[in-house]
């Protein structure tokens, strides 16, 4: 028996998310589909983040075993003749046989993007939030840098999350502006339920005036989720990469 890796890239729009479910749509559906017709029984993988619905992903990871004597490296290719044109296989590797794809020390690395503008691109619709009023990309960084280190992130998730502890630490967050397009890019050891999205709420609250910057700060303190920014629309956000330390 082996355990394989795989990079899994994809356009969430049409998916319910990663979590399998039995009346919609997901990513890892769709992978264990594939997967067992190619195995020929019956496979279900790990996945390391289960997106939300509508939410995009570069690079999230998933495992799954096997114990068919093809190649780890071939199933890139296998997959990809299958898989429908908005799910993508990048990478494919033999792994231990005891690596866990959520229970290995990582950085996680997210972007939210915001096309801003005065009138919405159709072509930018499905991989940004529109945002007509002019966002002020100083203020947000200033913003920002109140939530770089290790703190209680209690306001920034969903109060129906089921983590243990609500500790994060955030490496490092920049927002910057390309033409119309505002990146926040959040990089660190780990994301609560709604996490990203929140801050991405909160920093456009920042930089179209409506909370200073160093509300920001108030906002981790209080450990509240009611004192900070809205949820941002999912289709905003991409995981960009999970890099693991091994």
């Amino acid at each position: 028996m082996k355990r394989v890796m795989l990079t899994v890239a994809y356009d969430g729009t049409a998916y319910s998310g990663w979590q399998r479910q039995n009346n919609a749509p997901t990513i890892e559906g769709v992978l264990n589909e594939h997967l067992s017709d190619i195995e020929g029984c019956n496979i279900e993988v790990i996945g390391a983040s289960r997106t939300d619905a509508g939410v995009h992903a570069m690079g999230n990871v998933a495992v799954f075993d096997s114990i068919s004597e093809i190649p780890a490296h071939a199933y890139v290719y296998i997959l990809n003749q299958r898989l429908p044109k908005d799910i993508v296989i990048r990478d494919s590797k033999e792994v231990p046989l005891d690596f866990h794809p959520r229970k290995c020390e990582t950085i996680k690395t997210y972007e939210y993007n915001i096309y801003n503008d005065t009138f919405p691109m159709p072509t930018k619709r499905l991989g940004t939030y529109f945002c007509s009023k002019e966002l002020d990309v100083e203020q947000m960084n200033i913003a920002a840098a109140y939530l770089i280190g290790e703190h209680d992130f209690k306001s920034f998730c969903c109060v129906r999350t089921q983590a243990e502890s609500t500790v994060r630490t955030i490496y490092d967050i920049k927002v910057t502006k390309t033409d119309k397009t505002i990146t926040i890019r959040v990089k660190g050891n780990g994301f609560l339920y709604n996490m990203v999205r929140i801050i991405a709420g909160t920093l456009i609250k920042v930089g179209s005036g409506q909370y200073k910057p160093e509300h920001v700060k108030e906002m981790l303190e209080k450990c509240d989720r009611t004192v900070a920014g809205p949820t941002a629309p999912p289709e905003g956000l991409t995981l960009v990469e999970i890099y693991y330390k091994m």
